[in-house]
């Protein structure tokens, strides 16, 4: 059993800076029914600004929704916005990064789309959702038997368009009742990468928050740099996660503690 996520904070206290990194939904917030639902929550709202506001802390929020969904999520000044898993980010300053040429994944999604569609169409329960540069098919309230049939074809299309491209242009991600096509560098851990190569932080103590399995790749690559990452949720599948906490409320709560931690050591000094 990993070990509760508040015997780190005075680690992060000893280290002095974090670079704290965050997915959003079944992190920071619940799931919404699909999701193209955004609605901000005032109150996490309210605890983001104030975790951005702590001079030791650097925030970014990095989710698989597409950047406009995010940027509406957290409207938060001094954050780093990362959507479609990193492709698409909004630094602190407000400049705008798109690391794959839209026109390059385009073409090919346009052929999936109308094709998935079709694979769904009468069906109960599924979702598609088009985030520009990825195209995902949800089916968290479809009956087990007929998501694991009908993403079972629709990963055969994909597979087959793909097919005919460059093989470093896309990948494929699976999930539960969930499939997700988009380019290679929609990669929480190579963005994470990025990040902190792109933007260094002496002494900064990277930490990753996340739920599910497009995190993991963010946990890696924070311990790869000595840092830490923190699983949100009940589930008992494997992880590489340091330390864990079981629901984004104890996520939030967990955040307090760690802003009114830094904020007590700042008003200190």
């Amino acid at each position: 059993m990993l070990p509760p996520a508040q015997v780190l904070l005075d680690r992060l206290l000893t280290a002095g800076r974090v670079r704290l990194f965050t997915d959003y939904d079944g992190t920071l917030a619940e799931f919404a029914p699909t999701p193209d639902i955004v609605e901000p929550e005032p109150d996490l709202v309210a605890l983001l600004s104030r975790l951005a506001s702590l001079p030791a802390v650097r925030l970014t929020v990095l989710s698989g929704r597409r950047l406009s969904h995010v940027e509406k999520l957290v409207p938060v000044p001094n954050v780093l916005l990362a959507g479609t898993y990193g492709i698409e980010m909004r630094t602190r300053d407000g400049q705008r990064i798109e690391r794959v040429e839209y026109e390059t994944v385009r073409p090919t999604l346009e052929l999936i789309k109308p094709r998935w569609a079709e694979a769904i169409d009468g069906r109960q329960g599924f979702y598609l959702e088009d985030k520009g540069w990825a195209l995902a098919l949800h089916g968290r309230f479809a009956p087990d038997g007929e998501s694991e049939q009908v993403l079972a074809v629709a990963e055969q299309i994909a597979a087959g368009a793909i097919a005919k491209v460059p093989p470093y242009l896309f990948r494929i991600l699976g999930g539960e009742k969930f499939l997700e096509i988009g380019p290679r560098l929609a990669h929480k851990g190579r963005s994470v990468e990025y990040l902190l190569e792109r933007y260094p932080w002496p002494g900064a103590l990277p930490l990753f928050l996340g739920d599910d399995d497009k995190d993991e790749e963010a946990f890696a690559a924070v311990q790869a740099r000595q840092g830490v990452s923190i699983v949100v949720g009940e589930t008992w599948r494997p992880t590489r996660a340091n330390f864990r906490l079981e629901s984004p409320q104890a996520a939030r709560t967990w955040l307090q503690e760690l802003y009114e931690l830094f904020a007590s050591a700042a008003a200190v000094l």
